[in-house]
C-alpha cells in the first residue's frame, strides 16, 4: 500500500495550477499583469488545502515583475474566488504569490556554458586533423 496521498496531491496541485493559468489569461483585467508575459512555473498546494504557493515567471525587466506581483496581490480575492467556484475543494487555498527567476537564470547559465563551449570549440577543431589516410 502507498503511504500518504501523493497521488491526489499532484492531482491537485496539477487541477489548481490549469485552472488558475486560465483565471489569470482570461479572467483578470489588471493592466499590470500581463497575461502573454505572465507563467506559473510551478505551485504547491498544502495537504490541508490552506495554503497554496505559487511561482510566477514574468518576462521583462524588474518593473514589469513588481507591478505584475502587484496586481496578482490587489486580485488575489477575486482569483480565490473564481477557483472556488471551479473547483470543488474542501478548503479554497489561501494564495501566495511569489517571483520565479529560475527560467532567467537557465536561460543565463546556458548563454555563458554556449559562450565557454563557443571558444573551447575553436581551438579544439584546429587541433584535430581528420585526414586518416596515411
Amino acid at each position: 500500500m502507498r503511504k500518504g496521498n501523493s497521488y491526489r496531491g499532484g492531482r491537485t496541485n496539477s487541477d489548481v495550477q490549469r485552472v488558475l493559468s486560465h483565471i489569470i489569461m482570461y479572467e483578470v483585467k489588471d493592466p499590470r499583469i500581463d497575461p502573454v508575459r505572465t507563467t506559473i512555473s510551478k505551485l504547491e498546494v498544502t495537504k490541508d488545502l490552506k495554503f497554496c504557493k505559487i511561482y510566477i515567471s514574468v518576462l521583462g525587466d524588474e518593473d514589469k515583475k513588481a507591478d505584475c506581483i502587484k496586481g496578482l496581490n490587489s486580485a488575489k480575492g477575486f482569483i480565490r474566488k473564481s477557483l472556488a467556484d471551479s473547483l470543488n475543494l474542501r478548503n479554497t487555498p489561501e494564495l501566495i504569490f511569489t517571483l520565479d527567476n529560475s527560467i532567467e537564470y537557465g536561460v543565463e547559465m546556458s548563454k555563458k556554458i554556449d559562450e565557454i563551449l563557443g571558444t573551447d570549440n575553436n581551438v579544439n577543431d584546429e587541433s584535430f586533423d581528420t585526414d586518416d589516410n596515411e
